[in-house]
């Protein structure tokens, strides 16, 4: 069996005291948060910071000291299992405007709730309330 490595971000900003959230749209269909395959040799901060510049045009993230959270699954590719572990993190961003990559449709900056009801994947969601949680605590 192959295993992979990925690390992602949850994006956030401040807008009018309320908390946005960063989705992006998939072309697959699928709402999801920053995320992307590790780099040989890459640490999991550069293996974000590198994705959410090449997803979201990002650059100015404010990694949140304290929140780290590791999502297991396994999907087949070429019928062949693969077991992928992906951590995240949590960094805030004063950016308004995305520049997405060719990989996404769309994008949306939304409250908690909001991106909770759109997001496609249930472990996903999961990551987001943690991170809201840690966030309010």
């Amino acid at each position: 069996m192959q295993t992979e490595k990925s690390a992602g971000v949850i994006v956030f900003r401040q807008e009018n005291k309320e908390r946005k959230y960063l989705l992006l749209h998939y072309e697959e269909g699928h709402w999801d948060i920053v995320k992307g395959k590790m780099e040989k040799n890459e640490t999991e901060i550069a293996t974000l910071t590198r994705e959410a510049s090449e997803e979201a045009g990002l650059g100015d993230l404010e990694i949140i000291d304290g929140f780290k959270e590791k999502i297991n699954y396994f999907f087949k590719r070429n019928n062949e299992l693969v077991s992928k572990e992906v951590v995240f993190y949590l960094a805030k961003t004063l950016q308004k405007e995305i520049r997405l990559s060719p990989e996404h449709i769309g994008y949306k900056w939304v409250s908690y709730e909001h991106a909770i009801k759109q997001m496609t994947y249930n472990n996903a969601k999961e990551v987001l309330k943690k991170a809201d949680e840690f966030l309010n605590s």
